[in-house]
């Protein structure tokens, strides 16, 4: 009884702790209330525009990821099906990205010892993926995605464009045979076995990716509204997978896809059984953070684009959970890993969807197709193996070069010096370093430029005018009682901002004129452990000197801070509490000048001086001033 009584009183601890503003488990109950049948008319004809164009790419990041395409579909299906029933947002889609899939491929190409196990650690690495993120939700920590600089996504997703355009010319110039392939594993290397293997290239695929460049380029220009990667791949199938096919003259070399049948949709559970597991969960655990990471970095920004455009309110830990749990179904369906698809949602956007089932149906959808094609090996038309891999390394590379957000990189690279400054050293990252390293590297370049803004407190000397109002000290005049300086706190003081907030002060008291420091902290913020300790050392730093230092001010979480901590009663000592001595003085809010009026008494106490008649102008039909 004990113990189901405990498993009673968890489980309403945890639905309280789900119900109390955080992720909601079931988000799609409520759109499902509401539904009808001209919402249904609206979102399947959305679902079957964004069938149109999410099919094709399935294929092409999982060619890029190196996997077979069915993986690609897979995810494409199960992820749209999944996600919207916990997603925050009714327009996101999602499933395999560029971003993602080549992230698996560097993975790959930097352990070569692992090629070849595909089908025992993709549903391994995807359900971590999964976990990982639906963790994070729990724990709201796609907040702190704010704090990631989007110069980091617009460079790694520049970085990782060129990547897959050099990778994609191998089966475009078909000298994929020629070249070294332990030495393509870095970009530098890739690009000289390139160069090396262009005498050897074969005018076949050369042809057929020119065909299809140019059937694709026509198609976005005359009939812009088509879905022009889909029309531009049957086209290309229809006619030169049929020459390939048949074996007619040069054409029977070229490469094509392999079609998968139905044993290759058959769910599987990843195998934890195996004497590996450990090892392998070891190996997968950095990639499988990075594209946890990536992946809900990417569907955060793309939801919140998209809650621009349609009013929508986002909720960055709730499309975070959908990221979580659309990887743990797609592990176990047997795809790759899934991230928010801002082309796929955006058309989803524009065709009109009413509610999140359109993604659904979508998924359905392509579902469908998946089964059509494995059974087009049983009728003995094989569709897949009709598909050139030189025309789709083609379209790839045309979908790559739309990467290049050229508008967002001019943003970056001319609003400040320190936006260039992580789009340039992300960018180069991926370039030089595997790409789960790299988008972490522009991470922390962002953070570090963002702390060392955020760590500058800014410090001005304040002094009582004729008036008694408080106001910033002129260079050209001096202070009303030397010895004293009042010196007001604005910003961060958390532990990035302690050792400066120190140091300034120190330069501060370094006139000889001053002995005691009225320290302001009306607007200082986010004081812990570091800033007070600091604090701590700055007040003993000062009483060595036969210095003295007075808080005036102080929000009652600074007061509760200091007092937690116990530097309050170092702040204190000297005082007789008995008769009312302090050196902390709290805020009004009716009037903040007050507490500065208190310091100045103790100040001039602690001096033995009376001199300088301390009045407080306050106006109670005026704003109160800080």
């Amino acid at each position: 009884m004990k113990t189901l009584r405990k498993i009673t009183r968890t489980g309403r601890e945890v639905g309280r702790y789900f119900a109390d503003g955080h992720v909601r488990l079931a988000p799609f109950v409520v759109t499902l209330g509401k539904y009808n049948f001209e919402k249904l008319r609206a979102d399947a004809h959305a679902a079957a525009n964004v069938t149109l164009l999410g099919l094709p790419q399935s294929i092409a990041y999982a060619t890029i990821a190196g996997l077979p395409i069915v993986y690609g579909i897979l995810s494409s299906a199960v992820a749209a099906i999944v996600a919207p029933l916990f997603a925050a947002s009714r327009n996101t889609v999602l499933g395999p990205t560029n971003a993602t899939a080549f992230m698996l491929f560097s993975f790959f190409s930097m352990h070569p010892m692992l090629v070849g196990r595909y089908a025992e650690l993709i549903p391994l690495l995807v359900m971590m993926s999964g976990l990982m993120a639906v963790v994070g939700s729990a724990l709201r920590v796609a907040d702190l995605l704010q704090y990631v600089s989007r110069s980091v996504l617009v460079g790694y997703i520049a970085g990782a464009a060129v990547l897959i355009i050099a990778n994609q010319i191998k089966p475009l110039l078909g000298v994929a045979d020629f070249m070294d392939s332990e030495a393509t594993i870095t970009f530098v290397g890739l690009v000289i076995e390139l160069v090396k293997a262009l005498p050897h290239t074969q005018w076949v695929p050369v042809l057929i990716g020119g065909v299809t460049l140019a059937v694709y380029f026509s198609i976005r220009k005359w009939k812009p509204s088509w879905p022009a990667f889909a029309l531009t791949l049957i086209i290309a199938s229809a006619a030169f997978g049929t020459l390939i096919q048949f074996g007619v003259g040069p054409f029977k070399a070229a490469e094509t896809f392999t079609t998968f049948g139905f044993e290759d949709l058959k769910p599987g559970f990843p195998n934890f059984s195996r004497s590996t597991i450990f090892s392998d969960i070891s190996s997968l655990i950095a990639v499988a953070f990075a594209i946890a990471f990536l992946a809900s970095l990417e569907n955060s920004l793309m939801s919140k684009t998209l809650a621009s455009r349609s009013g929508e309110r986002p909720d960055p830990n709730q499309d975070m959970l959908s990221v979580g749990m659309a990887n743990l179904a797609t592990s176990i369906a047997g795809g790759m890993p899934a991230s928010g698809s801002l082309t796929r949602s955006s058309l989803n956007f524009e065709s009109g969807a009413r509610t999140r089932f359109s993604s659904l149906y979508s998924g359905i959808y392509t579902l469908a197709i998946a089964v059509l094609i494995a059974a087009s090996v049983d009728w003995g038309v094989p569709i897949i193996d009709y598909v050139p891999k030189a025309a789709l390394a083609a379209l790839v590379i045309a979908l790559s070069f739309s990467l290049f957000n050229l508008r967002h990189i001019r943003i970056c690279l001319h609003s400040t010096r320190d936006d260039a400054a992580v789009l340039i050293t992300t960018f180069i990252a991926t370039l030089l370093a595997p790409l789960h390293v790299a988008i972490f590297i522009g991470v922390a370049v962002s953070i570090s430029l963002f702390l060392r803004k955020a760590s500058r407190p800014h410090l001005v000397e304040y002094e009582f005018s004729e008036e008694g109002e408080l106001r910033e000290m002129g260079e050209k005049r001096q202070r009303p009682i030397p010895a004293i300086s009042i010196v007001h706190v604005e910003g961060d003081l958390f532990f990035g901002a302690a050792e400066l907030f120190r140091t300034q002060i120190q330069r501060t008291v370094s006139d000889p004129a001053i002995q005691v420091i009225i320290l302001r902290l009306k607007n200082a913020r986010h004081l812990d452990a570091t800033s007070v300790m600091a604090l701590e050392d700055l007040i003993r730093f000062m009483r060595d000197k036969g210095l003295h230092l007075i808080v005036s001010g102080a929000s009652r979480d600074v007061y509760r801070v200091l007092k937690q901590s116990g530097v309050l009663l170092t702040l204190q000592e000297g005082c007789d509490r008995r008769t009312g001595e302090s050196n902390l003085f709290l805020t009004n809010p009716r009037n903040p000048n007050l507490s500065t009026r208190g310091a100045l008494k103790r100040a001039q106490q602690v001096l033995g001086t009376d001199k300088a008649d301390i009045r407080i102008f306050y106006d109670p039909s005026q704003p109160s001033k800080s």
